[in-house]
Parts: C-alpha cells; sequence; structure tokens
C-alpha cells in the first residue's frame, strides 16, 4: 500500500509539473514573423528589345494621289541608301566620293546606326571595330584609347582652346587619310591628343538621332516661343531657365544639335559631312585642314577639285529623279526630314504611372511631351502633334555636364533640352556618352549651377517603386 501510494503521489507530481510547463509554453507568443524584403533598388531596365521603333520613312501617304505617294517613297528610299553609302578619297575604293583629308567615319550610316539607320551610336563601336586608324592602309600612329573603345560610343573630339588661350571649340578629326592607299604621297598627321586630354582641353560628342526631324524642322518659331512660355511660372518655382539659340544672320530658332547650333537639316548635313567625313559640298565648299598646317602638307593632301559634292547634271538612275538630280547633303537632309518620329510602347500600369510621374516630379518642364508643326511642303507633315519630349531650348546644365565650348548662344554648361522620342532603344547616354546606364544619366543632371537640381531631388525623394516606374516609362518611348 505504501508503496503504491508513493508511485501515485510521484506520478501525480510529475503530471502537475508537466502542466504547468506546458501551460507556460502555451503563454508564450509565437515569434513575430519576417518583415517583408525591401522593394528592388530601381535601376534601368535597359535597352528595349523587339523590332526597331525607329527607322522608316513617315506617313507621307495620303491616298488620295498615288503617282505622289509613289514620288515619296522612291525619295525617301535612295535617299535612305545615299545615306548609308561608304566614301572614300576619290572613289576608287568605296563608291562614294571625297573622304578627308582628315575624318572620324566614312559614312553616315555608321555612326547614326541603332536601333536603325538614322539612329545613334551602336554597341559595337565601328571606329575601332573597323579599323579606322589603318583602314585602306591609313598610317595613324596616335594612341585613341582613352577616347574610343569597342563597347563604347562612336566619339568625336572638341577641343576647348587653341595653344594661344583663345577659344576654340572646333572638331578636330580622329583620323587623317595619310598612308591610305588612295592618297599617295598624303602626310597629314593626327591631332596630338595625348597633350589635350592631359591638360583637359578635350571634350567629346556623339551622334544624335535623325528620326522623325522633319516635324521639329517644319515646327514654327511661335510654336516653339509659345511652349516655353506656357511653362514659364512653373519652371522659375523650381529655378529653371530656358531660352533658344538662334541663328546669326536672320536671327530664328536654330534646333539642331546638342547645343541646338544648326538652323536647317540642310545645314545639319552639310557641316556633318564636311566635318565628320571632310566632304566638301555647296554649304561647306573648302577643305578643312587644322590650323597652322603647312602649305606642302595641304597639297601633298588635297586630291580633288572642290565642292565634292554637288547637284548632280547627269546622275545614274535610282528610281526617284529628285534624290539622282540632287547632291548627297540634300539627300541626307531629305532622308532625315522624311523619316518616322520613334514609336513608344508605353502600355503597362507602371510605365503609365511613370508618365505621371515624370510630369509631377518636373521632368516635362524641359522636355515638353507634345508640340505641333506647322504648314509644310509634304502635306503629311503639316499641323501634326509630335511627342518628341524636348522644348528645343537650351537650359543651364552646371557644372557636371559643362564642356566649356560655346555654339552660337549656347555657353559653356548649356545644351540643348535633348528630345527623349527613341530613348528607349539607345545605348549611350549625355552627350558624351559617359554613360550606358539610364539612372546615371538622370543622377548627372544634378551638379553646381544646374537647372534641374530641384527636379533631380524631387525624383530622389520618391519611393523607389516611383523611380522604377519612371525609369521603365523612359525605356518605352
Amino acid at each position: 500500500m505504501k508503496r503504491n501510494s508513493l508511485q501515485f503521489l510521484l506520478r501525480n507530481a510529475a503530471l502537475l509539473v508537466l502542466a504547468s510547463v506546458s501551460v507556460a509554453y502555451s503563454a508564450t507568443p509565437p515569434p513575430p514573423p519576417p518583415p517583408p524584403p525591401p522593394p528592388p533598388a530601381p535601376h534601368d531596365p535597359g535597352v528595349r528589345g523587339g523590332v526597331p521603333g525607329a527607322g522608316g520613312t513617315f506617313a507621307v501617304i495620303d491616298n488620295t494621289d498615288p503617282e505622289s505617294d509613289a514620288l515619296y517613297q522612291a525619295y525617301f528610299t535612295s535617299a535612305q541608301k545615299r545615306f548609308q553609302e561608304i566614301d572614300s578619297v576619290s572613289g576608287t575604293i568605296e563608291a562614294g566620293f571625297g573622304l578627308g583629308p582628315a575624318f572620324n567615319g566614312n559614312s553616315c550610316a555608321m555612326c547614326h546606326a541603332h536601333p536603325s539607320v538614322g539612329g545613334s551610336s551602336p554597341l559595337i563601336n565601328p571606329q575601332v571595330a573597323n579599323n579606322f586608324a589603318h583602314l585602306d592602309g591609313a598610317a595613324n600612329p596616335v594612341d585613341l584609347s582613352k577616347i574610343l573603345s569597342l563597347n563604347g560610343p562612336v566619339r568625336v573630339v572638341r577641343f576647348v582652346s587653341n595653344p594661344d588661350g583663345s577659344a576654340d571649340g572646333g572638331v578636330h578629326d580622329l583620323f587623317t587619310i595619310a598612308g591610305r592607299t588612295d592618297a599617295s604621297g598624303s602626310t597629314l598627321a593626327q591631332p596630338n591628343f595625348a597633350a589635350a586630354l592631359a591638360a583637359k582641353n578635350a571634350i567629346f560628342r556623339i551622334p544624335t538621332p535623325v528620326f522623325g526631324l522633319g516635324l521639329v524642322e517644319f515646327t514654327p518659331d511661335a510654336a516653339l516661343q509659345a511652349n516655353l512660355a506656357s511653362t514659364a511660372t512653373k519652371r522659375a518655382a523650381l529655378g529653371i531657365g530656358g531660352s533658344f539659340n538662334t541663328n546669326g544672320n536672320d536671327g530664328t530658332i536654330t534646333r539642331f544639335g546638342w547645343k541646338a547650333q544648326n538652323k536647317s537639316l540642310l545645314l545639319f548635313s552639310g557641316e556633318a559631312y564636311n566635318v565628320e567625313m571632310g566632304v566638301t559640298n555647296e554649304l561647306f565648299p573648302n577643305e578643312r585642314f587644322p590650323s597652322g598646317t603647312p602649305a606642302n602638307v595641304i597639297a601633298n593632301s588635297t586630291f580633288n577639285a572642290t565642292p565634292e559634292d554637288t547637284t548632280l547634271l547627269a546622275p545614274a538612275s535610282s528610281g526617284s529623279p529628285a534624290s539622282d538630280y540632287s547632291s548627297d547633303i540634300v539627300n541626307f537632309a531629305a532622308f532625315a526630314r522624311l523619316s518616322a518620329p520613334p514609336k513608344p510602347t508605353t502600355a503597362s500600369p507602371s510605365e503609365l504611372n511613370g508618365q505621371q510621374v515624370f510630369t509631377t516630379v518636373g521632368c516635362a518642364l524641359c522636355h515638353s511631351p507634345s508640340l505641333t508643326s506647322g504648314g509644310a511642303l509634304y502635306p503629311a507633315l503639316s499641323n501634326v502633334t509630335y511627342h518628341p519630349f524636348s522644348d528645343f531650348a537650351l537650359h543651364h546644365m552646371g557644372s557636371g555636364l559643362a564642356d566649356r565650348i560655346t555654339q552660337g548662344q549656347a555657353g559653356s554648361d548649356q545644351f540643348r533640352s535633348a528630345p527623349l522620342w527613341g530613348l528607349g532603344q539607345r545605348i549611350f547616354f549625355l552627350h558624351d556618352g559617359r554613360t550606358p546606364d539610364l539612372m546615371q544619366a538622370i543622377l548627372g543632371h544634378s551638379s553646381s549651377g544646374s537647372e534641374a537640381n530641384q527636379v533631380i531631388k524631387a525624383f530622389q525623394a520618391l519611393p523607389p517603386p516611383q523611380q522604377q516606374d519612371l525609369l521603365n516609362f523612359l525605356r518605352s518611348l
């Protein structure tokens, strides 16, 4: 009996201990769930894939005059081919004629290449990939690795100052024709890029796309002025100015180029043909040699009568008489004028929200979403509302982007609001192509003296998902 009673007591005591432990355990609250992961950091979604969103002809076809429609289409097609023509010195190696004496490339389409003919820099730089320094026997010994890279943008170099300290600002071509098999006897040397880089006297520019520029050319000055005036109060509240570059001859607004330095597509084409490829033409009829080039070097590097590009009196037939009789630069301008603007793909909820954010933070105050062309020679380009995301005005971009070059009324740190249409398929950003990252390009707008500082501050204050929405929207353009 006693033994059984003792066992009974011990068993009950154990049960009481287990029960108390159980009660204590059940009274302990469960651990809190882990916090949700932070939203991913905003990032550039990258170059939009799929078919090119630009590169075709504008819808000049209006279905009221089939014969006229066919002429427009043939003109564009032929002009596009001329834009892709490759030049050699005297037309003996390549069909094109007039390359050099100094040059950055041998075809318009070499630089204006991505995502299709008429765009900007391709992913692989043809200046390096095609070995322009030694193409066709050329002897260009200067090391350009601090300027060009295989996976970097097509670039041109401008010098800020002359040796005497006076303003330069002009393009100094990367290559010369010296040593080429079609330039026997030329001794023209490359510029001293090493000294210019060491003295921080060299700045870079990359090609601007030409898509949709007919609409820009046919937009009246009054429309640009009214658009800028419509945002004056909101711009002033954010410390944003804005003014137009103008033509020194007639005072009208200039709108093409990084600093809006060129008045028309014809002038834009003529200057580029002469400066970037060395081809003299009816707008720029003189060969271009560096200042101080000895007379004997000029003589041994000049191979053609000038101008090298002219109206053709007995052309070959391409199917477009307008193109056949016209000079190269007239064809280049026609190609740009009749090129369709880029097509956006904005559709997702994120992109649509980003479109609203774009306006809310103030981006649209410089990158105007809409403008309207005026009366134009081509009916389909007349009175068209288009979406360039630019006001085509000059703005101070601060010390971080200043290139210390003056062009017309555009000063050291002033640039035209870069049109953002087509940005979704662009690879390199800012005037010198310094970054392929859209986020870095946006943040690069902020520096001492920049009109964009308050806008960038507002962007940085956004929650990460809204920043991402804005980036997604820009990549949809």
